[in-house]
């Protein structure tokens, strides 16, 4: 027996996950210890689980018994006999660290790298996880806050002057005298390779003046600075606190999203959305982190690209679907605002799904009559063969792969 199937599913406790954004969502009592990511999919660090009445078993198991039925025979053919996204409920309290993913080249080439110098997958200094990209997209539940992408380097210097600190001036200069890749290059590299107790002062410094410039009113850029000034109450000291005044600050409303593709450097800050990725642990942190920087890999792999970042809303199909269009394969996210009384919408089979209630209820119904209800914070696998129709009352988000 295949059919719908709830998923039962792992939250990682990282710690700068809030202490109530998920149990909020899937009406638990909070721990008071960080509950940072829901993950619901196969990857073997956390699969879901899915019980067919033998009791829960991993998903990643069930794919390896019959990865045709369960993910269907274009899927396997594109991609392999395993799922090739992981979908997430993300809920920072607290800074993530400042990092990038690298292509799908760089990717193959780090990991045959590191695997050949006998480097252990779980060393601290390894960079390479999996051979795979990871290009992903976040959907805010609640007001996100981010940073994505380079600012154009004389808006940057300009953000750096105003500070008042003296001692990051020669970065303000080199930002307006080159290139931008040039320029972003050099000072990325020079912040990233200063001595980390000199630095310290400088970035404390610079950290005190940007509270000061958020509380302070007409400042321009004064949300900004205030998520700058957040970031180094989290990691007094860090560098990465320059580093991340090279980036867009960002506020998603809910409903709002971003695409990240390779080599864009981000950090989210704070707040409560749905994640979807390609299937790797592959990341390369440029600061905010007590965690390892390879510098010469990272600045091999940042993409040295100014840009506004590109806020997507959901593009509506007369079948009430919403897409939230990426420029990938491996994964396709979109959502159903369902409301009473309307018709069933017809969940088309072919390629493997993962449905995720966020708010209300939803009712799915199989073709054989077989019928399942999402509670909110509930999610639940449907096989590619499977035909299934949804309807209900609330928002219900759809992770699938490209057709």
């Amino acid at each position: 027996m295949t059919g719908m199937n709830r998923l039962l599913n792992t939250i990682r406790p990282y710690a700068w996950g809030s202490t109530t954004a998920i149990p909020e969502l899937i009406g638990t009592q909070p721990t008071g210890e960080p509950q940072a990511e829901l993950w619901m999919g196969a990857h073997p660090g956390a699969p879901s689980r899915v019980d067919r009445g033998a009791g829960p078993v991993p998903l990643d198991t069930l794919i390896d018994a019959d990865p045709t039925a369960e993910l269907g025979a274009a899927a396997v053919k594109r991609f392999g006999p395993r799922l090739p996204f992981l979908l997430k409920v993300l809920a920072a309290g607290a800074p993530l660290s400042v990092q990038v993913h690298p292509d799908l080249d760089q990717a193959k080439a780090g990991y045959a790298d590191e695997e050949a110098r006998g480097v252990p997958l779980d060393a601290p200094h390894r960079n390479y996880k999996d051979a795979n990209h990871k290009p992903e997209m976040l959907v805010a539940l609640s007001p996100f806050d981010g940073l994505c992408g380079f600012r154009r380097p004389t808006e940057a210097a300009d953000l750096i002057d105003a500070l008042g600190v003296g001692a990051l001036a020669p970065y303000a200069d080199i930002l307006r005298a080159h290139p931008e890749d040039q320029a972003l290059r050099e000072v990325l590299a020079a912040v990233l390779g200063a001595d980390p107790a000199a630095m310290a002062d400088t970035v404390h410094a610079a950290a005190q003046a940007a509270a000061r410039l958020a509380a302070t009113p007409g400042t321009p850029h004064a949300a900004d600075y205030a998520a700058y000034a957040k970031a180094a109450h989290s990691f007094p000291g860090d560098r990465g606190v320059i580093a991340a005044m090279l980036l867009n600050y960002v506020r998603l409303q809910p409903g709002e999203a971003l695409y990240l593709g390779a080599g864009v450097p981000h950090a989210y800050l704070d707040g409560l959305g749905v994640e979807i990725m390609a299937n790797s642990d592959n990341v390369l942190r440029c600061g905010l982190t007590p965690k390892h920087i390879d510098v010469p890999e990272l600045l091999r792999v940042v993409r040295f690209e100014a840009d506004d970042p590109a806020v997507l809303r959901p593009e509506a199909a007369p079948d009430g679907e919403e897409l939230y269009a990426a420029p990938i394969d491996e994964f396709r996210l979109s959502r159903y605002v369902l409301a009473p009384g309307s018709d069933p919408r017809a969940l088309e089979p072919g390629t493997p799904q993962i449905l995720l209630c966020t708010a209300g209820q939803a009712s799915l119904r199989a073709q054989d009559g077989t019928a399942l209800t999402l509670d909110r914070g509930e999610s639940c696998w449907i096989p590619a063969g499977e035909r299934t129709e949804l309807s209900g009352d609330g928002t219900v988000f759809r992770a699938t792969v490209a057709a």
